[in-house]
């Protein structure tokens, strides 16, 4: 299937949050949805997940229209259901409540049966100067590649 090579990344999650605990989670998409999905036009830089009435839903992520899509064409932004299964919306429902957890989406993806997939971490925010800390390792990496170069 040609849809397997989408990958869709949230970089700035990495450098704004502690990344404590990882799940991957389906999303119930709309049909046109899904097409535009595979077509890699997502974008989950400033999306957040939030529990309404004991589901998980994705907020703020932008699936642009389908390009061929008629007036059935979907809203860019709208809240998305997310599915996990009971014990994990319990457990992540749970960790929530604490100061200072959330949940970021990570890396959206089509798995091999077609369905669109995107992993979620439970994540803690990093203080000013963790971010300056991972500009600091970051950099070192960049420097210790050029050095092996040579």
């Amino acid at each position: 299937m040609s849809g397997n090579n989408i990958n869709i990344k949230n970089k700035k999650a990495y450098f704004e949050y502690h990344i404590i605990d990882k799940y991957t989670a389906g999303v119930k998409l709309l049909g046109t949805e899904i097409k535009s999905v595979r077509e890699g036009k997502v974008n989950i830089n400033d999306a957040f997940c939030a529990f309404m009435d004991n589901e998980l839903y994705i907020r703020n992520m932008h699936i642009a229209e389908y390009s061929h899509g008629s007036f059935y064409n979907h809203e860019a932004k709208r809240d998305r259901v997310l599915l996990l299964q009971k014990k994990e919306l319990k457990k992540l429902a749970q960790k929530t409540k604490e100061k200072g957890y959330t949940i970021v989406p990570l890396y959206m993806f089509i798995n091999e049966r077609g369905f669109a997939k995107i992993e979620i971490a439970l994540a803690q925010g990093k203080k000013e100067f963790d971010k300056r800390e991972s500009i600091k390792e970051r950099d070192a990496k960049v420097e210790m590649g050029r050095l092996r170069k040579f």
